[in-house]
């Protein structure tokens, strides 16, 4: 028989990343994916234009990712600046 607080067991953190995903897909579909399909007309139209637009949301997944490694890499540089004043 299942456990019915399946969802007690699942980290905080991972319930945080699972809303922020969400909602930034929300943003991608609802910010880039619905008015590029409903710029054009015909079906292979909207077939090109939404392969084009899973090519911006690749962009914007590396960006993020670049930052966070940025980030991650110079954590110590970027702690040191703040604590200096």
């Amino acid at each position: 028989m299942a456990d019915p607080l399946v969802l007690a067991r699942i980290g905080s953190e991972y319930l945080l990343f699972g809303a922020a995903g969400l909602i930034s897909m929300i943003a991608f579909v609802s910010l880039i994916l619905v008015p590029a399909l409903s710029s054009v007309g015909r079906p292979w139209e909207k077939v090109g234009a939404g392969f084009l637009s899973l090519f911006v949301l690749l962009a914007l997944v590396l960006v993020g990712i670049g930052i966070g490694l940025a980030i991650v890499y110079y954590y110590n540089d970027i702690v040191d600046l703040f604590n200096q004043g």
